[in-house]
């Protein structure tokens, strides 16, 4: 019934909405005294600010400034390409970024695609709002999010990179794994993995130990409701996008109350291009989308609760998903000293379960003052990562010497928990990447004052 009664509430606040917006627009017109005095002002802030908090928020555009064009599409998940195509766009190596399906749209990338845009011809997945696929589309699980993975990969090769940014870390590597173990040639040229969920094990943070100590009959009872009416996938379980952001704003909900009276100082005061940086920032916080009931639920089970993957127990239809088949693909592992989504170490794990990849294929880049957002978004992002990350994907195109296969442990039969240890501190670079000197990044940048959180949580 939640879903419903959530619907509901919106439909009883439209005529005060409406109310808000007349006024608001009443006390900012030229030919109102009230406009130039501080009582008009208060009252259109106000006014603002009750419309912005009970909107239902549409997904943001990318608005880069460049042609945009669907190059693949399935119920669940639609290929953004980038850029006209041509001569010039071809000539340039493929990066596929995988975007989270955690919530937020795909746009919340924009500035990781704008980051890429002039080095590569950029893809990015566009994952679909589950409330808006209907229920004859069938399901879409683990199983089906590694299947579109290597679906991808087959339809974008040959040559490709990818790179998978938090939720996306596991199903990519596990699909990197399925290819590698059949011999696939389309298997990508690199992955890298950027604040992963690989193993919770290590370092485990607030969402990890919420899944460990909840269970899954919880997560199933409490946050799984039916798409109502008025949708076209009505009658779909999902996990409500407005769950998922209320978890969010929950998890750093003193940032929020804190920007949003900036925001109304802001616009007492007159001051635009602040109070534009707040709208833009929760234009897209604010814009969610439901997730698939068996997804959320399988990302649970085996990701958070179990974890298959680095126990060496995950399945992919049946077939073990073994990381020591990676022996082709390189690999980085991208991550934040400050993340408080997934720790440090989570990540990294990958690079170890890759025991068959040989060192000179494999990269560590731990990014000194960084949280979760700023590993893939913001001026850290484009001066350090950047860099860096454009170097290994031009390094992966040389095969890689091989090497002896180590003998490889039998699974895990209990999960090893390090819930009450220390966080794990590896090397902040566990293996230098050279960079020419045009790709040198430049000085760092003073950071932005402007009272916006700067972490979105994936």
């Amino acid at each position: 019934m939640l879903y419903p009664l959530y619907e509901a509430g919106h439909l009883m606040l439209a005529p005060m909405r409406l109310a808000a917006e007349a006024t608001k627009l009443a006390c900012e017109n030229p030919l109102n005294p009230l406009a130039y005095v501080p009582q008009g002002r208060i009252v259109a802030a106000g006014c603002e600010m009750f419309e912005r908090a009970t909107r239902v928020y549409d997904k943001p555009a990318f608005g880069l400034g460049v042609p945009e064009r669907i190059v693949w599409e399935r119920p669940f998940c639609r290929v953004v390409a980038f850029g006209e195509p041509s001569a010039a766009l071809e000539a340039k190596p493929k990066v596929l970024i995988v975007a989270p399906m955690s919530g937020h749209y795909a746009t919340l990338l924009r500035g990781t695609v704008e980051a890429f845009l002039p080095s590569h011809q950029v893809f990015i997945t566009d994952w679909s709002d589950a409330r808006q696929v209907p229920v004859a589309s069938g399901r879409f699980g683990l199983d089906e999010y590694i299947d579109t993975c290597i679906a991808l990969f087959e339809a974008l090769g040959p040559d490709l990179h990818v790179t998978a940014v938090c939720q996306p870390s596991v199903p990519v590597l596990a699909a990197i794994a399925r290819m590698e173990a059949e011999d696939h040639p389309l298997v990508p040229r690199s992955a890298v993995l950027m604040g992963g969920p690989v193993d919770t094990r290590r370092s485990p943070t607030a969402v990890n130990r919420l899944a460990q100590e909840k269970g899954l009959t919880w997560f199933e009872r409490h946050c799984i409701h039916t798409v109502p009416l008025g949708y076209p996938g009505a009658g779909r379980a999902v996990y409500p996008g407005f769950l998922q952001l209320a978890g969010f704003m929950g998890m750093n909900l003193d940032r929020h109350r804190d920007a949003h009276q900036a925001m109304f100082h802001h616009l007492v005061q007159g001051d635009g291009d602040s109070a534009a940086r707040h709208r833009a920032f929760y234009d897209e916080y604010l814009a969610v989308m439901d997730l698939t009931a068996e997804f959320y639920l399988d990302t649970i089970e085996r990701i958070f609760v179990s974890h298959a993957l680095p126990r060496g127990l995950l399945r992919h239809h049946g077939e073990t998903v073994d990381l020591g088949a990676i022996r082709r693909c390189h690999l980085m592992a991208v991550e934040g000293e400050k993340d408080d989504i997934t720790g440090i170490g989570q990540t990294k794990a990958a690079l170890d379960l890759a025991v068959n990849l040989p060192e000179t294929a494999k990269a560590y880049h731990l990014q000194p003052g960084a949280g979760h957002y700023g590993i893939f978004n913001g001026s850290r992002f484009r001066q350090e990562i950047v860099p860096l990350m454009q170097a290994f994907m031009e390094e992966s195109l040389r095969p890689a010497a091989p090497r002896q296969a180590p003998v490889v442990p039998a699974p895990e039969t209990d999960p090893i928990l390090l819930r009450d240890t220390p966080p794990v501190q590896p090397p902040r670079v566990a293996r230098s990447i050279r960079l020419p000197d045009t790709l040198a990044p430049p000085p760092d940048l003073p950071a932005r004052q402007d009272g916006i959180p700067q972490r979105i949580a994936l």
